[in-house]
């Protein structure tokens, strides 16, 4: 089993910041790559930014200059620093990590979710 636990979320201003951050546990051998997404109410899930184990990352084009994303292969966490938030940033962030658990099968795992709430 592994389990995506997420914190940082909550109500900011617009033009302000939040971190997020996740933190993988359990049977994992590796981690091939780590993501974010996120989903407003009436929208799909859509990815933010995703960072691979060797380092490359790609954003949202919305994202893009104010996100960062960032990952900890040895200590299984990834980050996304979130700078001049919008009001459209509002939405549920969840993590995903593509996971190499410790039967040698590949699996993506998921957070419960955070709630980022930007106010104008």
């Amino acid at each position: 089993q592994v389990q995506l636990v997420e914190s940082g979320g909550g109500l900011v201003q617009a033009g302000g910041s939040l971190r997020l951050s996740c933190a993988a546990s359990g049977s994992i051998i590796s981690i091939n790559n780590m993501a974010w997404y996120r989903q407003a109410p009436g929208n799909q899930r859509e990815l933010v930014a995703r960072i691979f184990s060797i380092g490359s990352t790609n954003y949202a084009d919305s994202v893009k200059g104010r996100f960062t994303i960032s990952g900890d292969n040895a200590k299984n966490t990834v980050t996304l620093q979130m700078n001049n938030l919008k009001v459209e940033d509002t939405a549920v962030y969840y993590c995903s990590m593509a996971v190499v658990n410790k039967a040698w099968r590949p699996g993506t795992y998921w957070g419960q979710g955070t709630q980022v709430t930007v106010s104008s």
